[in-house]
């Protein structure tokens, strides 16, 4: 599944979101409607968005993105953690995170969000 998509690693946080893939690099948006529309125009056609669940934090952004039919993925945050311990990386940023959680929707299979109704 994710072998022919473009993986987008998001590390959402309470105020921002950075972002890596591959091909762009990092970037960072605010965690608001705005940012939420900035990073959907900057999404490829076959995007895949997988963020850890955080939460509030991540929900929203999760709802949008899928609403607006974009893949998304919501991992675990300790399979994500055991990830990176395991590549032994000493460095522990919000840009680090993001492009962690990236290479985990690289290598691993992610389960793709089902969004709840708006009334759930």
């Amino acid at each position: 599944m994710t072998k022919d998509r473009k993986i987008y690693g998001i590390d959402i946080s309470k105020s921002v979101f950075d972002i890596y893939n591959q091909d762009t690099g990092h970037f960072q948006l605010q965690n608001d409607e705005k940012g939420f529309k900035t990073l959907l125009k900057s999404l490829s056609k076959d995007a895949l968005v997988v963020m850890e669940a955080t939460g509030y934090y991540h929900y929203r952004l999760a709802q949008f993105l899928y609403k607006k039919g974009v893949l998304v993925s919501v991992v675990n945050p300790l399979s994500v953690k055991r990830f990176i311990q395991m590549k032994l990386a000493k460095v522990k940023t919000d840009k680090s995170d993001a492009k962690s959680i990236c290479e985990y929707g690289i290598f691993n299979e992610v389960p793709l969000y089902n969004a709840l109704t708006d009334v759930q």
